[in-house]
């Protein structure tokens, strides 16, 4: 019987969508199993273009029935911006290949702007080329200063015409080398301020284009281009001054959320190879999954994998139902970024733990998820600048809630259309949030959510009597410490909601959280030994150490959930 925590093709019937929605992740699946593990595998390490998956997204119309707005839809059925479908597929493709998803993922970056744009020219352009079947790109990064859109360097000069000539360059651009449309970041020459920042819309295949290189060596491609004197006419102009810079960050926004649910399906096929490597494998005469050691591992990796996809797919719901008076998406959103992501990197840590030398070979899955789950903690924002981020919302998350209506699972067939009128990207110490202590009153019963909760009750502790002064909000490298343990938090309440939601089995929701418990309890000492800590807060650092809640026979029914996967898939060759 198939896990019903993790994504198997072989059962995959994803029911709870609209047809529509239903075949194409089916047929994305089923594409994928008939090409077969070893043309997979090949295409990875011979660094392919992805033409072949781009052809059949065009032929299935995948692209441009998830990824335009139901405003863009010209009346076409089932086309709409459906953040959970979305979800879906980001795991899918994430399953399959980083790659893949990585040609999605920079096509909704740089259709974030457009869809933000008044310019209906440019609007009605993006659905075409979208119908056609090709990708996007979105211009924010410079190789001088990386995503710091203050200091673009992209300049655009008028014409004398009503236009612009663009001059300048972009780096670290996915699918710059064939998007049909490039949404840039530029300023102009003749302005000052924030009045001078453009977002236009740009074409690879323009001459003016110039792509200078794929800047990894990949099937990615990253590229580095030149704009040489491009013309940019009013029909291209997407955003002018503060609106430019928030469609950029709002962008961002949108984009980050899918880092997620990529990292889940990584994890997952890797879980897959791993536990059945590992159940076959005898040393000393035994199987490696009956030492004591790799049992734990394994149990931690699969609870570690099951809190990752159950605080997405809740962070999904608030995503969904985020309006003007509502945007605590702009917390869970960076913790899907930072936590999950970086979540997913110590699953495949403790699974290539146990199967070693295993995870290097070139006919496995795990080689290339051991090095791809690396990049999305550093994809849109570095772990560091989503922590930052993340510290904005502690004191209000903690200490001042106010009332909301539950948000309910949100897997109706809605268009997100609020995601696209996000409005200015500013007044996040505004944000307010509902009370987190009911989802964890609900689960009080289970001794590890009972212990952790009395670490997040130090934590409210801490953020009245110890929290860090005016001198040391200078210290980022305390802050982040603070911010790890916060994000703990919120993390253990949006994995208790969805637990709650789902009827998720008690036995793997305690197990889940005696990690959290040791997590918390790390990150204390971690913060104990900064060099600025007072001694008040070093104090209450030792003191919000908890050891977790042991139950054998708990362990042992999970394990037999861990020990089931063996074998349970295999990509077909």
């Amino acid at each position: 019987m198939a896990d019903p925590l993790l994504f198997n093709p072989r059962t995959y019937d994803p029911e709870h969508f609209d047809p529509e929605t239903r075949r194409l992740l089916r047929a994305t699946v089923d594409w994928f199993e008939s090409r077969g593990k070893r043309r997979l595998i090949e295409d990875y390490r011979s660094r392919a273009w992805l033409a072949d998956f781009l052809s059949f997204a065009a032929g299935e119309g995948l692209f441009a029935t998830f990824l335009t707005p139901a405003s863009e839809s010209g009346g076409r059925q089932d086309v709409r911006w459906d953040t959970a479908r979305i979800a879906a597929l980001n795991e899918i493709l994430g399953f399959y290949g980083l790659d893949y998803w990585y040609a999605w993922q920079v096509t909704i970056l740089g259709l974030g702007p457009v869809w933000q744009s008044g310019n209906t020219e440019a609007r009605a352009r993006a659905a075409e080329l979208l119908s056609r079947g090709e990708v996007f790109a979105f211009g924010l990064s410079e190789k001088a200063h990386g995503a710091d859109i203050y200091s673009t360097d992209m300049l655009l000069e008028p014409d004398g015409e009503g236009g612009f000539r663009a001059n300048g360059s972009k780096y670290y651009i996915g699918n710059g080398n064939a998007a049909g449309l490039v949404s840039v970041f530029g300023r102009r020459t003749d302005v000052e301020g924030a009045d001078a920042y453009v977002f236009f819309a740009a074409d690879s295949r323009h001459p003016a284009y110039r792509l200078v290189k794929n800047v990894v060596d990949s099937s990615k491609y990253v590229s580095e281009f030149r704009l040489e004197d491009y013309p940019v006419g009013p029909q291209d102009v997407l955003h002018t001054g503060r609106a430019a810079f928030d469609a950029a960050l709002n962008t961002v926004n949108v984009g980050k959320f899918n880092l997620c649910t990529a990292s889940v399906g990584i994890c997952e096929h890797a879980m897959y190879e791993a536990v059945t490597h590992a159940r076959n494998r005898i040393l000393y005469g035994r199987p490696v999954t009956d030492f004591p050691h790799v049992r734990r591992a394994l149990t931690d990796a699969y609870v570690r994998l099951a809190g990752m996809r159950l605080f997405s797919d809740r962070a999904t719901d608030y995503f969904r139902s985020a309006g003007p008076d509502d945007r605590r998406y702009l917390l869970f959103n960076p913790m899907t970024k930072m936590k999950v992501t970086t979540e997913g990197e110590k699953v495949i840590d403790l699974m290539w733990d146990v199967i070693a030398a295993k995870g290097f070979e070139k006919d496995t899955y795990f080689a290339q998820a051991a090095t791809e789950i690396r990049s999305l903690p550093k994809l849109e924002g570095t772990v560091h600048v989503n922590l930052a981020l993340i510290l904005k919302f502690m004191r209000n998350h903690l200490l001042d809630p106010v009332g909301y209506e539950p948000v309910p699972t949100r897997l109706d067939a809605a268009d997100d259309a609020f995601l696209f009128r996000q409005g200015p990207a500013r007044g996040l110490g505004s944000v307010r949030f509902h009370d987190w202590r009911p989802a964890f009153d609900a689960y009080a019963h289970l001794p590890n959510v009972g212990r952790f909760r009395e670490q997040a009750d130090a934590l409210c502790e801490f953020v009245v009597t110890a929290a860090p002064d005016e001198e040391q909000s200078r210290d980022l490298d305390l802050l982040l410490a603070v911010g790890r343990l916060f994000a703990l938090v919120v993390h253990g309440q949006l994995i208790l909601e969805q637990a709650g939601l789902t009827g998720l089995d008690e036995d793997v929701l305690d197990e889940m959280f005696a990690v959290l418990v040791r997590d918390f309890s790390a990150h204390a000492v971690e913060l104990h030994g900064k060099d600025s800590a007072t001694a008040r807060q070093q104090e209450w650092a030792l003191g919000a150490v908890r050891r977790p809640v042991a139950d054998d026979t708990r362990s042992a029914r999970v394990w037999e959930r861990v020990e089931a996967l063996a074998g349970a898939y295999e990509m077909a060759p």
